[in-house]
């Protein structure tokens, strides 16, 4: 796991070796600060005091205290250096490998979750990273060189700390222990909270129209107390931390008083100075002030560590689907087949999404698709641009298995306008040209004009230049159709799909759409997934999908007249028609 986030540092590994170092020269500053006080403190006491040694000792102070102040200040700067940038480096890496994503592997892992990790996270392991590079080091250090000077000026009065220091540390260790699972559940309930604030946020039109506000916001309550709970239930075990801290350490601090007091009694100050007594308390004071510290620092850590596993988790994940060791480069035509296809989304699901599916589809055909909700018509061409790939069999575009092809090559080749239709904030021009970066103006208008958004694109008064919100919104439902379907034509593809993609447009344009497509770009295949039968009746061929089958492959005539699927949805289809047209006579 620390190897896998290690790789993020990167540049500022300079940085991460310097905050250390300095920490390090600041450590050994302070530590000697309260030693030589004590040196002026036993030479002051003499009874003829060295005052040239003792103003020497005295600036010696001040130049150590500029120092140590100079060093924190140095590693306080490396040290936000070092952990800003780690953490940009980390959410950098993480948006990336989540784009490399294949469906399979965006299933894994909900949207929210993936938000959560690049945000909260992230933010969680630039804290403890930070901490890590400066109070993790400092800490030892500081307890190391306390206990070892506490141990020149006195051993025994040093052995009261030796002694605290195991006892002290079991119960925070225990503290820790019993902290983390309490932090490990609150982060899934997070999840959970995120992806509920996402729904809503996208279905924000479905609440308001059913007027669900008040039921929303009871759920949003109840995830937000499981928070609430959770964190306070981590709370309330960290809480003992800074009274068992405070208790021993007052408790050292009266051992350390009256054991050196009985010292310097009982010797005569043969043994143990009074001016020791200051640094050997100062020591003491450092040393329990760092596991104090140390204490914090583990109680974060173990709130760091979960989402340390959740962000490696991501970055660990390796996409299903990948390039092959010598892709192909050119797809030669829109030719399709497909050779005993077997497809199923889980490896453990008991039931194929596609069964056995076997059809050759010449190049620059038309080809409709039509069947039942949950007959897998999207599924059967998303595996033609290889956004899953099959479990069993083998799909050819051009004479060659998908898997053959390089990504870029094959995604734009074969064109898809998913059945959610998604438009970027920005320009129109700007996401037309998703379809081609290069793509001149002429270029949009005539894909637009070849899609029918040209008419109402030159409506707006700033035609092209006109801003899409995000997701879209300011257009209607269909106008958002037409230009994603003008946006995949720029690919100039040899294979365009079009997966229900004129649901929302009214069917004198969908008339249109096909008959500007069939007169513009005939050499290209054509794939038309529709639930109107109207849609796909001029196509050259009609598959009919029924769960996961092809129940039957044909033209619009042939269908009506042998296949019963095909018959019950077109009557079913002309007899709501029909009604309305009574409807509106009447």
């Amino acid at each position: 796991m620390i190897k896998t986030l290690m790789r993020s540092i990167r540049e500022y590994k300079v940085a991460s070796i310097l905050t250390p170092l300095f920490i390090a020269l600041e450590v050994v500053m302070e530590c000697m600060i309260p030693l030589v006080m004590t040196y002026i403190l036993n030479k002051a006491k003499e009874e003829t005091p060295n005052t040239t040694l003792i103003i020497i000792l005295s600036v010696s102070i001040i130049v150590l205290g500029m120092f140590s102040l100079l060093f924190g200040v140095l590693s306080g700067k490396f040290g936000a250096v070092a952990s800003a940038g780690f953490a940009k480096n980390l959410r950098r890496d993480l948006y990336y490998k989540s784009l490399d994503f294949s469906f399979e592997n965006i299933d894994r892992f909900s949207s929210a979750s993936l938000v959560t990790r690049m945000t909260t996270d992230v933010a969680n392991i630039q804290m403890a990273y930070g901490m890590i590079l400066r109070i993790t080091v400092r800490v030892p250090l500081m307890m190391i060189f306390s206990i070892i000077l506490s141990f020149v000026i006195s051993p025994k009065i040093a052995l009261i700390y030796l002694l605290i220091i195991p006892v002290l540390g079991t119960i925070l260790f225990i503290i820790i222990k019993l902290a983390m699972p309490a932090f490990d559940k609150v982060f899934h309930k997070y999840d959970k909270l995120n992806e509920s604030i996402e729904e809503n946020v996208k279905g924000i039109r479905v609440v308001k129209t059913y007027v669900r506000e008040d039921y929303e916001k009871e759920k949003f309550r109840k995830s937000s107390e499981d928070i609430r709970q959770g964190f306070t239930k981590a709370s309330r075990i960290v809480a003992w931390n800074n009274p068992v801290m405070v208790f021993f350490m007052y408790l050292s601090l009266t051992l350390v008083s009256y054991f050196s007091g009985y010292l310097i009694v009982s010797t005569n100050q043969t043994e143990l100075e009074i001016g020791d007594i200051s640094a050997v308390i100062t020591y003491g004071t450092q040393i329990l002030m760092s596991l104090m510290m140390l204490s914090m620092i583990f109680v974060m850590l173990s709130l760091s560590i979960t989402s340390m596993k959740r962000v490696v988790e991501v970055l660990k994940e390796e996409s299903t689907i990948k390039n092959p060791p010598h892709p192909i480069y050119k797809v030669e035509n829109g030719e399709i087949e497909y050779k005993r296809v077997s497809f199923k989304y889980s490896v453990t699901a008991q039931k194929f999404a596609l069964a056995n599916v076997n059809i050759k589809i010449k190049s620059g055909e038309t080809i409709g698709i039509i069947g039942g909700t949950g007959a897998s018509k999207t599924t059967f061409v998303n595996l033609l641009s290889r956004l899953y790939d099959t479990t069993e069999g083998e799909v050819l575009v051009g004479g060659k298995n998908v898997k053959e092809y390089d990504l870029k090559t094959l995604r734009d080749n074969v064109a898809v306008v998913l059945q959610k239709n998604v438009l970027f904030s920005g320009t129109i021009l700007e996401n037309m040209r998703w379809g081609n970066p290069n793509a001149t103006l002429e270029e949009v208008r005539a894909c637009c004009k070849l899609a029918c958004a040209d008419e109402f694109v030159e409506s707006f008064p700033e035609k092209y230049d006109t801003h899409i919100d995000q997701g879209g919104t300011n257009v209607s439902g269909g106008q958002k159709q037409r230009l994603c379907i003008a946006r995949a034509l720029l690919k100039n593809p040899k294979i365009l799909i079009l997966d229900d993609s004129t649901s929302a447009v009214d069917t004198k344009t969908d008339a249109m759409i096909r008959k500007a497509f069939k007169e513009s770009i005939p050499n290209t295949t054509k794939i038309i997934i529709a639930q109107r039968i109207s849609s796909v009746e001029s196509a050259d061929r009609i598959i009919v999908l029924d769960g996961g089958h092809i129940d039957a492959v044909g033209t619009h005539e042939e269908l009506l007249k042998a296949n019963e699927i095909y018959q019950e949805v077109y009557h079913l289809q002309n007899k709501s028609e029909e009604e309305e047209d009574e409807k509106k006579k009447n």
